[in-house]
């Protein structure tokens, strides 16, 4: 399985907030994602969690004393700093961002910060009054002139019964912005990818529609995965289910018209690449009716008509064109004739009868077919690698 943190060091400093058992979770993430995880708690943070805690989850010792000389950065705390490749500060009260903004040292996750030159990411969380306090927005700003990343806060409910602004961001949105700030020198730097997915919708009346029962995760891991390469991703989506990619455009569809229109107006000859994973609506009906159709003892016949073909009729003059074939039967040869037709670049087949690659499931079986239908089988792989696997052939074909 493909882990694109693996290995990374990252240093995850935990200030002294109620929202550290917050960055157990994050620790643990981190650690399922092959990272190598070494946390460093404050003082203060100690008040709220214990170093026993971080290290079961990441199996590394954690620093919670800068003069501690049984720990292995003792005598040269700066060796955390040189090896590490980012700096994750979460939770981060006013006090720790206030002397980052100052370039204090006085214990050792300041201290590492200021030895090191890894990018560093920051998410507050605090009261809001403390928040809005014109001193942390203006600490907070020092911060972002020095291309500190600030990551939050999210607003709810806060522990001194406050709704506002001071909630640390959850961790998804945490190690989805791990994965963009690393990949930022990735093979896709500075190319811009549009990616549709899930299964659009035509209504019947108010309360009925046609649908289809693509789960969208097959997309979504292809804008996760353009973004952790280093690519600008849009995505235009009509899944109503899944948790939205962090630095991801998103633009919302229901319809196949609507999804488009999207397209449409979202491609350009700034686009490198256009992978249309969605599952359009092949039918919608000719009349949709205003009012909620009644139920009764006779049939209701609805007469439905051809939709748009989306990939056929988006013209690209430059970028590479990407379709997908959901099929059942003869899949190779079905695909094969969508190449000609649509005059894609590459095509990638799956067999949605197999409960490994049908839809809703977080694997893929797919055939990836170019414009010369050479035909590539891969095995069963989790959706995020499959999607990797064709970013690395729409790669090739841009050095092409």
């Amino acid at each position: 399985m493909l882990f694109p943190l693996e290995d990374k060091r990252i240093i995850l400093g935990v200030s002294g907030s109620v929202a550290c058992y917050k960055a157990l979770d994050l620790a643990s993430c981190l650690t399922q994602e092959k990272a190598l995880v070494d946390v460093i708690l404050t003082a203060s943070a100690m008040q709220f969690v214990k170093p026993l805690g971080f290290r079961s989850l990441t199996h590394r010792d954690v620093v919670t004393d800068m003069f501690d000389l049984s720990s292995e950065f003792a005598v040269e705390h700066v060796s955390l700093a040189e090896r590490a490749d980012i700096i994750v500060v979460a939770p981060a009260t006013a006090n720790v961002i206030a002397k980052i903004a100052l370039g204090l040292s006085d214990d050792h996750l300041t201290g590492t910060i200021l030895a090191s030159q890894a990018p560093i990411i920051v998410a507050p969380a605090m009261d809001a009054h403390m928040y809005t306090n014109p001193v942390t927005q203006q600490n907070l700003e020092i911060l972002r002139e020095r291309r500190v990343t600030i990551l939050g806060p999210a607003e709810g409910r806060l522990a001194s019964g406050l709704v506002g602004a001071g909630r640390l961001v959850e961790t998804h949105q945490l190690v989805g912005k791990i994965k963009y700030v690393l990949g930022q020198d990735g093979d896709f730097k500075g190319r811009r990818v549009i990616v549709s997915a899930g299964g659009t919708s035509e209504s019947i009346d108010p309360v009925r529609e046609i649908t289809n029962r693509s789960s969208g995760k097959m997309g979504y891991a292809l804008a996760e995965a353009a973004r952790d390469r280093g690519a600008e991703t849009v995505l235009v989506t009509a899944s109503k289910q899944l948790v939205d990619p962090v630095d991801v455009e998103i633009v919302r569809v229901q319809t196949s018209s609507e999804m488009h229109e999207a397209i449409q107006k979202n491609v350009s000859n700034e686009t490198d690449a256009l992978i249309m994973a969605a599952a359009v609506s092949d039918y919608k009906p000719k009349t949709v009716s205003a009012n909620k159709v009644k139920k009764g003892k006779a049939g209701w016949e609805i007469s439905l008509e051809s939709t748009i073909d989306i990939l056929e009729t988006i013209e690209m003059n430059a970028g590479v064109k990407v379709g997908f074939a959901a099929e059942s039967t003869s899949i190779i040869q079905n695909a094969l004739s969508k190449v000609r037709q649509k005059k894609l670049d590459l095509i990638v087949a799956n067999d949605i009868s197999s409960p490994q690659s049908g839809f809703g499931s977080d694997t893929n079986k797919v055939w990836i077919i170019d414009r010369g239908e050479k035909v590539e089988e891969l095995p069963v792989l989790p959706k995020y690698e499959v999607a990797n696997r064709i970013l690395d052939r729409t790669a090739q074909l841009f050095k092409e």
